[in-house]
């Protein structure tokens, strides 16, 4: 049984994304008005935070000056300077370069390159938050020092005399804009039990330079208070202008135009992994659906016991006309296996380890960006392999299927799911060391009909696509819309034959499309490597292989037959570029 997750009500007509005039007193949600309009209010924001620092800076100065804490503070420098130790100073000059001018900027503009060139689709909205928070907090930083004159405290500085003001602390905020905007990046923008401890170091990370600022002698107490709450204001300004539906997120996001901004007829269902999409995930994707129109979406998730194929059924069966599928393979052949031949178009977010279909189809690797871009696209018919055997009923994969030396990789990586969900895509790399002994086996091959081939292999992979893990093209040439499936039969012997292995897919890989093998006929060269492109084809084993299915483990058999189901599956893609 799927259990819905209750889902806020739908804006009302004039009031959502649908952009129409409203009536009188509708609730609004904010609506972008152009660069120079975004421009006013980001400034205006920038000029009141500015303000309120200098108001604290002339407060701390002028009228509070005698007031505790304050009186305590030069007894805080006095006791740091009495605990001064060679050790602690070097550590203390460590930390205080973690927020100076140089490093912010380069750390800045090495964050920001790599957001825009790393990823299959630039993070604008990401990488233009991360410079516009450091900038505000600079920018805000300098009005400060020169509206508020306060000396350095009375003991021996560290770092000398800095032309600036005591108040604020320039290290300390830069390092709360910086290091703050990149812990909001890593929980927002990246997966994995880890992402919290990555971001609750990079929050620690401020506090450690404000901690060196004040051993150095370089700062009161309330300066370096000053300084985190500058940087954190100025990441208020810019994660509300660039992270949230504010005032610049549909110019920087490019969002459709107001003629797809209305409401899509019919029910949108979000079919979701909740081990692999948390909350935030299905926030953010919340509004990208609504950006397009899609009010209202149904959040579904899957179980232990059902991975996505019943929660679709249910949301066909009540008329959905858009299922998003919202994790990793298995949850996305699960889903496909319910809307083959339905005609109900899919949408694909990939949140799981391989995401090996989102990957061949070009989509961004983030959630909300993949879901953007498909909803930005048009409906394409994707092909499906459908498969059955001893012990294994007829069903769909959109990927890949395999016997052998795979399917115990495969089996293999995911009984360790917290290795798995660690390291990602490269635990099927260790589990794949683990398991390159496993023993080869005779196997008879019928294609399209044709006689029986014999073979003997280690490995039989059938596939949809052409790439797996890590970009390593198995199968060349294969696409996912040709009406065919193509297969691999790998039978190396020995340390020169995995060598001879490598070298060939190398060579496929590298030449962009596999060999016309001639069926009957064995690989060039004598090379363990054979490739064909069938419809249809049949598979006797001499042994009971594993098998797998998209990266799910599957009953153990002798027997498997494969075929594939073209344009069976309609799947919301990107537009390609010519």
């Amino acid at each position: 049984m799927s259990t819905a997750v209750p889902e806020r009500p739908a804006e009302l007509p004039g009031g959502g994304d649908g952009g129409g005039a409203g009536a009188t007193g509708a609730r609004r949600r904010a609506v972008p008005r152009g660069f120079g309009w975004s421009v006013c209010w980001i400034t205006a924001l920038t000029a009141c935070q500015a303000a309120f620092m200098v108001g604290i800076g002339l407060l701390i100065t002028g009228p509070a000056h005698h007031l505790w804490p304050l009186t305590a503070e030069d007894g805080v420098n006095r006791a740091l300077e009495g605990m001064r130790t060679p050790a602690l100073t070097g550590l203390s000059s460590v930390a205080s370069e973690a927020g100076n001018t140089l490093t912010v900027i380069v750390v800045t503009l090495m964050c920001c390159l790599g957001m825009l060139l790393i990823p299959r689709l630039p993070m604008w909205r990401q990488t233009v938050f991360l410079a516009l928070a450091v900038s505000l907090q600079s920018l805000v930083f300098l009005v400060v020092t020169v509206a508020v004159d306060r000396h350095r405290p009375d003991v021996h500085r560290l770092d000398g005399s800095l032309p600036t003001s005591s108040y604020t602390s320039g290290h300390t905020g830069a390092a709360t804009a910086l290091y703050g905007g990149l812990a909001v990046l890593t929980l927002t923008r990246l997966r994995g039990p880890w992402r919290t401890t990555v971001a609750c170091l990079l929050c620690v990370l401020p506090l450690l330079v404000g901690v060196a600022r004040l051993y150095r002698g370089m700062h009161h107490p309330t300066d370096v208070v000053g300084g985190v709450v500058n940087g954190g204001l100025s990441l208020l300004v810019a994660g509300y202008a660039l992270l949230t539906d504010g005032f610049v997120t549909v110019p920087l996001a490019l969002a459709p135009v107001a003629g797809r901004r209305q409401p899509v007829p019919g029910r949108t269902v979000v079919v979701f992994n909740p081990t692999v999409t948390d909350q935030a995930d299905r926030e953010a994707l919340r509004q990208v659906l609504e950006r397009h129109g899609h009010l209202a979406p149904a959040f579904v998730e899957t179980t232990a016991d059902d991975p996505g194929g019943g929660q679709t059924a249910d949301a066909v069966r009540e008329g959905a006309t858009l299922v998003v599928v919202c994790g990793g393979d298995g949850t996305l052949r699960a889903a496909a296996d319910v809307l083959a031949g339905s005609g109900v178009p899919l949408a694909l977010v990939p949140c799981g380890t391989g995401n090996l279909l989102a990957r061949n189809l070009g989509l961004p690797p983030t959630p909300a960006d993949a879901l953007d871009a498909a909803l930005r696209g048009t409906p394409h018919h994707i092909d499906l392999g459908r498969v059955e055997g001893d012990g294994l009923a007829s069903t769909h994969f959109t990927a890949m299927s395999g016997a052998g030396l795979d399917a115990a990789m495969v089996q293999r990586a995911n009984a360790n799911s917290r290795i798995k969900s660690l390291l990602g895509w490269p635990a099927y790399v260790l589990a794949a060391l683990r398991v390159l002994r496993t023993p080869r086996t005779g196997l008879s091959v019928r294609l399209d009909g044709a006689p029986a081939l014999r073979r003997t292999a280690r490995m039989v992979l059938v596939g949809n696509i052409a790439t797996v893990q890590g970009g390593v093209p198995l199968l060349p040439g294969a696409r996912p819309d040709d009406g065919r499936l193509n297969l691999l039969i790998l039978d190396p012997r020995g340390l020169g034959g995995w060598a001879a292995a490598v070298r060939a897919l190398l060579r496929r890989g590298t030449s962009g499309s596999p060999s016309t093998a001639v069926p009957g006929s064995r690989a060039r060269d004598g090379v363990p490597v054979e490739y064909f492109t069938f419809r249809r084809a049949e598979f006797a084993f001499d042994d009971p292989q594993p098998r797998e299915l998209d990266g799910d483990s599957v009953a153990a058999g002798r027997r498997l037959t494969a075929e594939v189901r073209p344009g069976a599956l309609t799947m919301l893609l990107p537009k390609r570029e010519k």
